[in-house]
């Protein structure tokens, strides 16, 4: 089961990122990550009893304090392990009509395959799922918000209709936006 843990923990709050999506984001980083990959940009996030606790109120409190965010990125730490906590804060944004891309260690076909109701209904409320570890390996500078090359940008939407990955026709998200 993807979605284990109910309570949000957080490693931190970047309130205006450019680095992690396209245009002026919160980044969310959730803590806990069962992946563990080789060369993690964020191996502090490892720990679920790390971090702080924060309530979805907390959350979307910090979105309404700043009226120039266009999206919210989900990162890790592994946020699909806290997919039902973080549903009242994926439909904060959707209301607000906010973007929300979700970073995620399981690829599209290991969340579809495990058929967690939380993670699915997280997915539908992204617009964006940027899924796959991180493979050290496969690790280029070169890619626009991603580390490694086996990581896809995909259409969570689209993906979710379709029942197979379907990368994202966003163009904010190519080498050109950046």
């Amino acid at each position: 089961m993807i979605a284990t843990e109910k309570d949000i923990r957080i490693a931190g709050v970047q309130n205006d990122s450019i680095v992690d999506g396209p245009g002026l984001r919160m980044a969310i980083f959730f803590q806990g990550c069962p992946h563990l990959c080789e060369g993690c940009h964020n191996p502090e996030t490892w720990g679920f009893e790390g971090g702080q606790s924060a309530t979805a109120e907390e959350l979307v409190g910090k979105l309404d304090a700043n009226p120039l965010l266009q999206g919210v990125t989900f990162s890790g730490g592994e946020p699909m392990v806290r997919a039902g906590a973080l549903l009242p804060v994926a439909e904060a944004i959707a209301v607000r009509g906010l973007d929300l891309a979700v970073y995620t260690g399981y690829t599209f076909e290991e969340i579809l395959e495990d058929g967690d109701p939380d993670a699915l209904a997280l997915m539908v409320l992204a617009s964006t799922l940027v899924d796959g570890r991180f493979v050290l390996a496969e690790r280029s500078l070169s890619l626009p918000f991603r580390g490694s090359k086996n990581q896809r940008i995909l259409d969570s939407k689209a993906s979710l209709a379709a029942g197979v990955p379907v990368p994202t026709t966003d163009g904010r998200w190519a080498y050109d936006s950046c």
